[in-house]
């Protein structure tokens, strides 16, 4: 019998890829619509429920539901972090759930949820900047993706309207920067997990992540005055939050580990840029959200330098591992 690992070719033989499973399109496809629907779920939600109370009661069920499924697959162990590792999983739990989804609902309320997804998705385009920050070196065609980002931007917030329709949706103008700030602690939670120690089991990292961000959040719901009021939250609204805190939660994330183990990363990164065309499209479809021409231009050119800033860095990651190196699974 071979000592190899099973799926492992003899020494010798060239490596044949395998085909990729169907199963794992149609993870991708989960991933594209649960995460792209999160901002109508929002949306839903905050007609009746405060923006902060709603998140964090989210994140407090869909962390805890988490957990105990690690639990039962990985067994308490896969929650033995260190000191340094405990220490990125609280700080990146402050800066995703609590800083970035939290402060994207608080926006929601001035800005319509295809709109917000607009604005999340220069995400990409922040943490290029973070790097080039930290010391390093973004290729030309990267810096250009950005500027092209900038300028899709300043066409989105310089249109004026928030895209809304029917009264539900605010108009201040405070609703993009605070959706662009919200960004902000994404992309650092998201460089943080890169650069610091994190746990070696990512579903016990984001379980973690959820129960700090959901407590953060709802402490400061409460604290704030916020109240639920039972009787007066639709039954929408109550469907809405379930889908939100489970299978968001759940689905969604399962979904994204088992395309991120079938497919090359580039192709499940093309999330950053798919998710928001599915949050604009359901957002016309379901509440019927309006947008301008010119912020259906500022969104395109915003996808577009999406697109170019993951295109440079997929060549730069390709040319850093070398001729040698294998491609990624």
């Amino acid at each position: 019998m071979s000592d190899l690992p099973p799926g492992l070719p003899p020494a010798g033989t060239p490596a044949i890829r395998p085909a990729v499973p169907r199963a794992a399109w149609v993870a991708l496809g989960v991933v594209y619509v649960l995460w792209g629907s999160t901002y109508l779920a929002n949306r839903l939600i905050i007609v009746d429920v405060r923006p902060l109370l709603l998140s964090g009661v989210r994140f407090l069920v869909g962390g805890t539901l988490l957990a105990l499924v690690v639990v039962v697959v990985a067994r308490r162990r896969a929650f033995r972090m260190t000191r340094a590792q405990l220490a990125t999983t609280v700080l990146s739990g402050l800066l995703l759930p609590a800083w970035g989804n939290g402060i994207v609902t608080l926006g929601q309320q001035q800005v319509s949820s295809g709109l917000a997804a607009l604005l999340i998705a220069v995400v990409p385009l922040y943490i290029v900047v973070l790097r080039a920050l930290t010391g390093d070196r973004p290729r030309a065609a990267t810096l250009v993706g950005v500027a092209v980002g900038v300028a899709g931007l300043a066409l989105l917030l310089l249109s004026g309207g928030t895209g809304g329709s029917g009264g539900t949706v605010g108009s201040e103008w405070w609703g993009p920067w605070l959706t662009l700030l919200a960004g902000i602690g994404w992309a650092s939670g998201t460089f943080a997990t890169t650069r610091l120690p994190v746990p070696a089991n990512p579903f016990a990292l984001a379980a973690v992540q959820m129960l700090v961000g959901g407590a953060v959040l709802l402490a400061i719901s409460l604290g704030t005055g916020d109240r639920l009021e039972v009787a007066a939250v639709s039954s929408v609204a109550w469907w809405a939050w379930a889908y939100l805190s489970v299978v968001v939660t759940l689905g969604a994330f399962s979904a994204y580990a088992y395309a991120l183990a079938a497919l090359p990363v580039s192709t499940v990164a093309t999330y950053a840029y798919v998710n928001p065309v599915i949050a604009v499209l359901l957002g016309v479809l379901v509440v019927g959200e309006r947008f301008s021409l010119l912020q259906l231009v500022g969104g395109a050119v915003v996808l577009a330098a999406v697109v170019m800033v993951m295109a440079a860095e997929r060549r730069t990651s390709r040319e850093r591992q070398g001729p040698l190196a294998p491609s990624t699974p």
